[in-house]
């Protein structure tokens, strides 16, 4: 079983903005990656496991990131990929209803947050991921780092990459490879579909 791991330094998250609300338990569809911060450009903490199950503390308003809280500690996730109980039924957290009753937390005013990216992934219904990569493809990826291309959304797979983001061949390999918000990332290069989240 997959656990989230939040070191220590992860710390407390900013204070809710207005009356404070109740928390919500929700759980991750996929594989969700839980960063120190609201956005791409903060480091991951931690793995928020496919029904894994949080506690969500509140949202940023008019943003996708949201706090949540586990066991091992606290941290971000983006929230197309949460689902939680919505007037009785399970809804997307993006999606849920205007009187859900998540509180609003203040976005962080450290120099790292941003709300402008110059593109934005394209969710989609998460896939389950290929056969873990041979460890040389592994190696390959790694010792040839391309720049980093920094999106809108999360880093999962079956999520599609627009077509500004610029694919790396691996020589006899069918699919390519991209480092998205500094994660690698293997791509189908005919859907632009990413098949596997090298964690």
């Amino acid at each position: 079983m997959k656990r989230v791991l939040f070191p220590a330094l992860a710390g407390a998250l900013l204070a809710m903005t207005g009356a404070a609300l109740a928390d919500t338990p929700v759980s991750a569809v996929t594989d969700l990656n839980v960063r120190a911060g609201p956005g791409p450009q903060y480091p991951v903490i931690g793995v928020l496991a496919a029904g894994q199950s949080a506690t969500l503390n509140g949202c940023i308003e008019g943003s996708k990131w949201c706090t949540i809280a586990e066991a091992s500690g606290k941290g971000w996730v983006y929230s197309d990929y949460v689902t939680g109980d919505f007037g009785g039924s399970r809804v997307v957290v993006t999606r849920r209803p205007a009187d859900a009753g998540i509180a609003v937390v203040a976005p962080p005013t450290d120099d790292l947050y941003s709300d402008s990216y110059t593109g934005a992934i394209v969710t989609s219904d998460p896939v389950e991921p290929i056969a873990r990569p041979p460890a040389e493809i592994g190696t390959y990826v790694t010792t040839h780092r391309v720049d980093p291309v920094y999106l809108d959304g999360e880093v999962v797979t079956g999520a599609v990459l627009p077509d500004s983001v610029e694919l790396s061949e691996i020589p006899d390999y069918n699919y390519r490879y991209v480092y998205v918000n500094n994660q690698p990332a293997l791509v189908d290069p005919g859907t632009r579909r990413i098949v596997y989240v090298m964690r």
